[in-house]
Formats: C-alpha cells, structure tokens, sequence
C-alpha cells in the first residue's frame, strides 16, 4: 500500500467519524465500536477532519447584546458592518472567537463569485482565521499579500497566511519578495521599482476586497516582540503620538497618519490605495481597542470584525468622545453577528 492510499484511508476514516459525531451525535465510544479503533484515534480522525476542512461549524443565533454593540460601533464609525464575537472568557488575545467570526465571516464572502482578487494581510489574528476557515473551492481566485512579507524574524511568519489561505481554497496567491520596511526611503524607491513588486503592487490596488489585522504601539506590540520594528523605531513612533498600525502604517488617536520615518518606509499599500475599496478588519484583544480605535477613526475600514469585551471598550470610547452613535449613515446597512 503506498503513502498516498494510507493517506486516502485515513481521510474516509476522519470523514465517516465526523459524520458520526456531529450529525449523527454518536459518543466517541460509540464511534469507536463502529469503526472498529480505539477511542483515541477517534480523537485524532476528528482533529485530522477539522484540519483538512472536511468540518464546518458555525452557530448562528442572535445575541442581544453583541447586537446593540454591532449597531453602535457601526453607527459611530460609519461602517457597512461590524461583527462582535460573544467573549468565551479567554486571555490578553481572545483567537477562538476572533478566528471563529472571522472566518465566518470570510467563508461567506468567497462563497460570492463577484469576489475576484482579495488582499490579505499578516498577523497572528489572521493565521488563526485561515486555520478555522473550512475548505472553499475557488480555484479562480487570486490572493495578494498588501505588504512586504520578509521580515527581521522568521517567528513573524507573515507570508504563510496568504499561502494557507490559498491552499484552503485553490486559488492562486502572490506574496511581495521585500522587506515589511525598507531601511530608506531611497531603498523602498529602489524596490518598489522591481518588476516582480511592481507587478504584485497594481494587482493588490485591484482587490475586491482588503482584509486587514490591527497592531498597537505598546511595549507588547507583537510588531515589537518579534522585531519588524527597532525600539529606536517604536520609540520615535511613541513621540510622534502613534497608537494605531495597519498595513505597516500607523496613527494617531484621532486617525491622523503621524509624521514618522517609519511610515514612509512601509512596503505596503498606503492609506490613500485604500480609499473607497471594502476594507474589513479583524481584530481585537486586551489592549487593542485604543489601536482600533484610531484605524476607524482614518475612516479607511467599512467592516470590522471584533470580540465582546474590544467592543464594549469600543462602545465605551464612542460615548467618551461624543460621536454620534445613533446617526444614521449610508455604510451602516449590514449588521451581522455570531453567536454562540
């Protein structure tokens, strides 16, 4: 028997133990003695399922309150949409429910054959969203990475969620072959001049969609953490009033581009790219919802996706700076939420 048979067995196997759990609500013991295996390999064929996509779950439902903070941050910020994951309790970095509504989210949007070209970008957010994303079969897709995918660290990984991404649904991705900040504003001059980048660049301004992670600037900043910026660098940025980051640009509390070297050496689409396209972020976390804050305060995003307790603060935020949270705007149409 060759690898590529065993392999086929195995995937049957998770299949009809899938099948068995979530449809036919069998115990694993029960699944077991019908698949004649142990109790243990009914908990790797079911992990092995939720891995290769053969799994889709999602709950759909209403939660009130996540409801009222949807329609509130929306309405505050003038956006098309925004969806709160109800919160599940977890730590600094709330990933099940982000990747959870994420990828929800996302499933619902590449399922449209309108979506063509989707710019993605990187981060620890958006890798867990592709992980939780069940298979698609898009194969006329293409997938473009928004910013430059070599990186100081090689923890960072930035490039692999665009490949993921394109492995779950068959289409096709380009990464950009720079660095996610130059080291002059002459080198990015330099390299944005490539064909190869050049090339990459006017397919990325063509998406249909843009789907973004947030950063923040705090002595946590996973930008910081894993060395895609200097501390010289972070520390001109604190100076300059930089709370913000997406797509390697940052901001202040008010949404204003800062006046810093940093962001005139991103290798990335800028702010002005941006503009008038469908921009959705998905982020969230303790800490977060100053950074958020000030990404929507740029009026860039027309979607956000988020978890509970980001968006009270959120919420809580509007109210603090007076913006009219029960206006009513020509983006705000489309509420979704999940729920669990």
């Amino acid at each position: 028997m060759t690898p590529s048979d065993r392999t086929e067995i195995e995937l049957g196997l998770a299949s009809r133990a899938a099948w068995l759990s979530y449809v036919g609500g069998y115990t694993q013991e029960d699944i077991a003695g019908r698949l004649k295996v142990s109790r243990v390999k009914v908990n790797r064929l079911i992990a092995l399922a939720h891995r290769q996509g053969l799994i889709r779950v999602f709950v759909e439902g209403t939660a009130a309150e996540c409801v009222a903070l949807e329609d509130r941050i929306a309405r505050a910020y003038s956006l098309r949409f925004c969806t709160v994951a109800p919160d599940l309790g977890e730590a600094d970095l709330p990933l099940l429910s982000l990747a959870a509504a994420g990828a929800h989210y996302l499933l619902g949007v590449l399922e449209q054959p309108d979506i063509q070209v989707v710019g993605i970008g990187h981060g620890r957010t958006l890798a867990a969203v592709v992980d939780r994303l069940p298979r698609v079969p898009r194969a006329d897709l293409e997938f473009v990475s928004l910013l430059g995918s070599l990186t100081r660290s090689a923890a960072a990984n930035p490039f692999d969620v665009i490949h993921r991404l394109a492995g779950k649904v068959g289409g096709e991705s380009y990464f950009l072959p720079v660095p996610f900040f130059a080291d002059s504003v002459e080198d990015k001059a330099v390299l944005a001049a490539q064909r190869s980048v050049s090339d990459v660049f006017a397919l990325a301004r063509q998406a249909d969609l843009v789907v973004v992670g947030i950063g923040e600037l705090s002595a946590q900043a996973h930008l910081l953490q894993t060395g895609m910026i200097t501390p010289a660098e972070f520390a001109e940025l604190e100076r300059a009033g930089a709370v913000g980051e997406v797509l390697g640009h940052f901001f202040d509390a008010d949404g204003r581009s800062v006046e810093a070297d940093v962001n005139r050496r991103a290798l990335g689409l800028a702010p002005a790219d941006l503009r008038g396209k469908e921009v959705v972020a998905i982020a969230g976390g303790r800490g977060k919802a100053r950074a958020i804050a000030a990404v929507l305060e740029s009026g860039l995003l027309t979607g956000l996706v988020t978890d509970e307790a980001t968006a009270r603060r959120l919420a809580e935020r509007a109210l603090d700076h007076d913006l009219p949270t029960d206006r009513p705007t020509s983006r705000a149409s489309s509420i979704t939420t999940l729920a669990s």
